[in-house]
C-alpha cells in the first residue's frame, strides 16, 4: 500500500493501492449530493507542470517531459473505490 508520504515509482499497467485520509473536520454532504474525485498526476495547469519522472522539476528541460496515462480500474479486487466513514 502507498501513502502520500512514501515516494516510489509506479509499475506501468499494474494496479496499485494509494491510501490517504481526509482530516476529521466534519466533512458533510447533504442527502442526495455527490462528491467528485479527480485523478491526475500533477497540479498543472493550476500551479506546475510535471515531467512524470523523479527529478528536480525546476531544472527540467522541455525534452524531460513525457506523457502520462492514469487508469481507474473498475470491479474485482483491484477496482477503484472510496471508503468513507459515516456517522449518524
Amino acid at each position: 500500500m502507498r501513502t502520500i508520504l512514501i515516494l516510489r515509482t509506479f509499475v506501468p499497467n499494474q494496479p496499485d493501492r494509494i491510501a490517504f485520509y481526509l482530516p476529521d473536520i466534519a466533512h458533510t454532504w447533504r442527502a442526495g449530493h455527490r462528491i467528485m474525485v479527480q485523478v491526475q498526476s500533477s497540479w498543472f495547469p493550476l500551479t506546475d507542470r510535471n515531467p512524470q519522472k523523479f527529478m528536480e522539476i525546476p531544472k527540467a528541460l522541455s525534452i524531460d517531459f513525457q506523457k502520462a496515462t492514469q487508469k481507474v480500474y473498475v470491479g474485482g479486487p483491484d477496482g477503484s473505490r472510496i471508503q468513507l466513514r459515516v456517522m449518524d
